[in-house]
């Protein structure tokens, strides 16, 4: 979503959560100039929010008292980047980040309307967290995202036409399950009723031909979660690496660090085992740098070799 619509959203979000803005303190919470603050209180006042401007030079900005705040006037493939950005930005590593983001998405939630709000919520219950990676890939259509969430939420039967890596198209009627972002892309977890097994799809690969109305009944997918069972089916892939350290601090401090990307295994009281899935061997660096505390590598060998590396080049940055 555009800068622009990001900061109207929390200039929204603070203006409902205090009585009165100076001007000034507005605009340095937001990060921009009064002039900047006056155009985004001026589009408020079109989306039809009842900000009341205080003029002079201890001036300010409030909502009207008593007013009925009118829903969030935002389309359907913002809604679905807002939900997609908040629900990315709740699994982040940045401390703080994550209750903040929950708290903006109820919020924002709350003003939507009615039909947005059905869906957002859809795809923000049918998401599987698959863990510590970088954001998705752009190319994957708003609405079709939701279209598969609220399938999957009503279980309703689909039926999708779908591009295989070689190019061979085929049709399919599929359960859908659940919806998985990992590795940087989208995916669809699935029942084939054409194939008769679990499969999964690449969503950018995928066109929704129509929804059937034939509902479901939910079978028990032969995996721990929807992302478990992508990542066994894309296990084989050469960029991905299953990394294993053992960290010289308690199972319970790592855990609260870095155990929403990893599995953190108790060894002794002052030591644990750290397992990790990634296609990225920086992320797994960065991981266990953070920790703060004494590590060795188990596996996999590449990353040593990016350990070595990112040693010798942070010595040569304290050389310099």
């Amino acid at each position: 979503m555009a800068n622009t619509s990001t900061r109207t959203l929390r200039l929204l979000s603070l203006l409902q959560s205090h009585r009165y803005w100076p001007g000034t303190e507005l605009a340095d919470r937001l990060g921009v100039s009064v002039r900047t603050l006056r155009r985004d209180v001026d589009r408020l006042r079109e989306l039809g929010y009842p900000v009341e401007a205080q003029r002079g030079v201890d001036g300010g900005y409030q909502l009207a008292a008593g007013a009925a705040l009118p829903p969030l006037v935002i389309d359907d493939d913002e809604a679905v980047a807002l939900a997609v950005g908040l629900h990315t930005a709740a699994e982040s590593a940045v401390e703080g980040i994550a209750e903040s983001s929950v708290r903006v998405l109820a919020k924002v939630v709350q003003v939507m309307p009615t039909r947005l709000r059905r869906r957002v919520e859809a795809l923000r219950a049918m998401t599987v967290p698959a863990g510590w990676g970088s954001p998705a890939r752009a190319g994957v259509d708003p609405g079709v995202l939701t279209t598969l969430a609220l399938a999957c939420r009503d279980s309703e039967q689909l039926r999708l036409g779908y591009t295989a890596a070689d190019g061979r198209r085929t049709d399919r009627q599929v359960e859908p399950h659940r919806l998985v972002c990992l590795q940087r892309r989208w995916y669809l977890v699935a029942y084939d009723l054409t194939r008769h097994d679990w499969r999964s799809f690449r969503v950018d690969r995928l066109t929704v031909s129509e929804a059937t109305g034939a509902p479901f009944r939910p079978r028990i997918l032969p995996a721990a979660d929807a992302a478990e069972f992508i990542r066994a089916g894309i296990g084989n892939l050469p960029r991905l690496y299953r990394v294993a350290a053992l960290v010289y601090a308690p199972a319970a401090t790592v855990g609260e660090r870095i155990g929403r990307w990893s599995t953190v295994e108790e060894v002794d009281a002052e030591h644990c085992r750290v397992r990790m899935t990634t296609d990225s061997l920086d992320w797994a660096a960065l991981a266990l740098g953070a920790l703060g505390a004494e590590f060795r590598v188990l596996e996999p060998a590449e990353l040593l070799d990016q350990l070595r590396d990112w040693a010798a080049r942070f010595d040569r940055a304290v050389q310099g």
